[in-house]
């Protein structure tokens, strides 16, 4: 009887800890997915055609690499993710709760941010010399402000949000849905993705293919099956997928056909889930964990906060490291996410001393007043 007291003690406390731990790994994959959407957004100083005629080039190459492996790719794991916490949560059964609590700490962000960047970027492109997008029309603020159906012109990472948003309405829904259900919604939402479809229902489709993917992950156990790969065999698939994209974007092979190039996109990004959620785990239980675990309550605030920052300051710092193309540029462009990162800490310390409720509307209930 002991001695199945103690076993029973042991998986206990065995449970808790991979719990720990994967909430830890949950907090990581946010910032590192998130400090990679820096990347593809990182300034460049140039135009469309410079841009076409530096394609190819090494440093061109280096920015490809980077938007690609830390950007693009990790950005789907957020949607998974997203879709793995719903499915554990009861409050997502219910919908007018669950529904205004998301409409708090998504929609109304998304909302506020897309204002201020309009009040920022348009304002200094206004009174300065700032190149940037200005008002044209009433309608342009609203497609601007709300995404009703066109990626905004300034803060074109925002359609995550809105979408994300949308799969939170179909959540009580989708968590209701039996496998079958679940396997339907992906398959059409992989097809949309593929035949370029989407707008003006989905921004991308691909995201709540990710998010109904997450459900299915939590149904499935298929988070601790992932850890159970080493972690070279979990980065395997990625990496190989990435060197087919590098062959399809330096021209090494030709593919006319669109959809083709869609679905070898889509394939890139269920590859990088399984990379990145693994590579998250492996950094839970290393000495990088406490450090990337003090960045994610500002996670959500850089993710919102980074373009505005890029158009404001990317200029003035360009002056110092010159444009792509220039021999100190790649420098400033592995950086830039470290920099941004280190901006919006010290602005949302900031405010969280000055403005605290602003500072929880901003970041989505994620910072919130101190307590006393």
């Amino acid at each position: 009887m002991l001695q199945r007291n103690c076993q029973d003690l042991c998986l206990s406390e065995t449970i808790l800890a991979d719990g720990a731990r994967r909430s830890d790994a949950i907090a990581i994959a946010r910032v590192i997915c998130i400090l990679g959407v820096v990347y593809v957004h990182a300034w460049t100083g140039q135009n469309g055609e410079a841009l076409a005629a530096l394609r190819g080039s090494a440093q061109d190459n280096l920015r490809w690499a980077l938007m690609e492996i830390f950007g693009r790719s990790a950005v789907p794991l957020l949607g998974l993710i997203s879709g793995w916490l719903v499915a554990g949560s009861d409050t997502a059964r219910h919908w007018g709760a669950h529904v205004r609590r998301k409409a708090r700490t998504i929609l109304l962000p998304m909302i506020l941010w897309n204002g201020l960047a309009i009040l920022l970027v348009s304002g200094t492109a206004y009174l300065w010399s700032l190149s940037a997008p200005v008002p044209t029309s009433l309608w342009w603020v609203v497609q601007e402000v709300l995404i009703i159906s066109r990626n905004p012109d300034i803060n074109v990472q925002m359609p995550f949000l809105r979408d994300l948003f949308l799969c939170m309405v179909a959540a009580p829904m989708l968590v209701r849905s039996p496998g079958w259900g679940l396997w339907l919604v992906v398959m059409a939402t992989a097809a949309a993705h593929v035949a370029g479809l989407g707008p003006p229902l989905l921004m991308r489709a691909s995201i709540l293919c990710f998010f109904t993917l997450g459900i299915l992950a939590r149904r499935g156990a298929w988070a601790q099956r992932a850890i159970a790969l080493p972690l070279a065999a979990a980065v395997l698939p990625f990496a190989l997928m990435i060197g087919v994209q590098f062959c399809l974007m330096v021209g090494l092979v030709e593919v006319p056909y669109p959809p083709v190039r869609n679905a070898i996109d889509l394939m890139v990004r269920i590859a990088a889930t399984l990379a990145f959620w693994r590579l998250a785990w492996a950094l839970a239980g290393s000495r990088a964990r406490a450090v990337l675990l003090r960045i994610e309550p500002f996670a959500f605030f850089l993710f919102c906060a980074h373009l505005i920052l890029i158009w404001l300051f990317g200029p003035l710092l360009g002056k110092l490291f010159g444009k792509l193309g220039s021999p100190l540029y790649p420098v400033f462009l592995l950086i830039q996410p470290l920099l941004v990162l280190g901006a919006v800490m010290l602005i949302a310390t900031g405010l969280r001393r000055i403005a605290p409720g602003a500072a929880s509307v901003l970041s989505g209930g994620r910072l919130k007043p101190r307590s006393r």
